[in-house]
């Protein structure tokens, strides 16, 4: 193996008895079928002896070297990313994401995702690597902004994973927000229902736009405070649309507080906007048992609210 780098791991324990593909493609970050072909060519070897059946097994402690052809599309386990998991089970996971976490690679952000770190928890991910879906994301069905705070499920299974999602295209799944709004919202419970697109003036901003994707925002309000004036509402989407909820108050002129992306001149002496996922709820995948967990508030949120005074309407 010489002339191209190699990548040299010992086999954990959570690994032993597996096949060599599998392993491989959860050392490298290559999908199965990229990993598979590393092996059939020669490219893998064991204890330092190469490989080419990918049904080969392993075991801890031996040493398995594979020389690498490809850097893209490389997803790599970290340890350090503090995950925080509610529920887990063989089909799906329930975690409770800190606000500031990318939850998957992408553009600008290689590396120290939600992904990365569920990846060293849950290595089986890579597995759903060969799925349609874009290979940045094994496992996420729904995704929350960087700054939103909150509840978000994983599915471990292929068979989970086209469940779940089958569960938010039929709008099945419950997710409600807790939000803090700029300014006194008049009506105590609406609708929002425009479609959204990206903003003419910048690809990050999502707005309202004629020819945008269905978009549909329920709330209620929970408390009006003063100086400043501002709302909490409870926030419930019938649709999951980028940067929803923001851009759908924005367009109403209320603004999520702290979310200066979105113009608020109110920061609260936030962040980060002041958004997050409270309560999730969907039928587990396997066995139909309708599942419901809440997170409260982060600190951060919950200091906001204990400093301002509530007013009435």
């Amino acid at each position: 193996m010489a002339g191209l780098p190699v990548i040299e791991e010992e086999i954990p324990q959570a690994l032993d008895g597996q096949r060599v593909d599998r392993v491989v493609s959860f050392v490298t970050g290559l999908s199965r079928s990229r990993a598979a072909d590393s092996v059939e060519a020669g490219r893998v070897t064991v204890d330092g002896s190469i490989v080419t059946k990918v049904s080969t097994r392993v075991s801890t402690g031996q040493r398995v070297a594979i020389e690498t052809v490809e850097e893209r599309d490389v997803l790599t386990p970290d340890d350090s990313v503090d995950v925080t998991v509610v529920h887990e089970d063989q089909h799906v996971v329930v975690v409770n994401k800190q606000a500031g976490l990318v939850v998957h690679p992408g553009a600008g952000t290689e590396s120290g995702t939600l992904v990365n770190g569920l990846l060293a928890r849950y290595p089986e991910l890579l597995a759903l690597r060969d799925l349609d879906d874009p290979p940045e994301r094994p496992g996420i069905v729904h995704r929350l902004d960087r700054g939103t705070s909150g509840l978000l499920m994983v599915a471990r299974t292929a068979e989970a994973k086209a469940s779940l999602t089958e569960q938010l295209r039929r709008r099945l799944v419950s997710r409600r927000y807790s939000a803090l709004l700029i300014g006194h919202v008049e009506a105590e419970s609406g609708v929002i229902d425009a479609p959204l697109g990206r903003s003419p003036r910048s690809p990050t901003i999502r707005t309202v736009v004629a020819d945008g994707k269905p978009a549909r925002t329920h709330y209620d309000v929970l408390a009006r405070y003063g100086e400043p004036l501002v709302t909490l509402v409870d926030v419930r989407l019938e649709t999951g649309r980028t940067h929803q909820i923001r851009a759908h108050f924005t367009a109403v002129g209320h603004c999520v507080a702290g979310d200066r992306q979105y113009g608020a001149e109110e920061t609260m002496g936030l962040e980060r906007p002041f958004l997050h996922a409270g309560q999730l709820g969907f039928e587990h995948p396997t066995t139909g048992e309708w599942l419901e967990f809440e997170a409260s508030l982060p600190d951060d949120l919950d200091r906001v609210l204990r400093g301002l005074v509530e007013v009435g309407h």
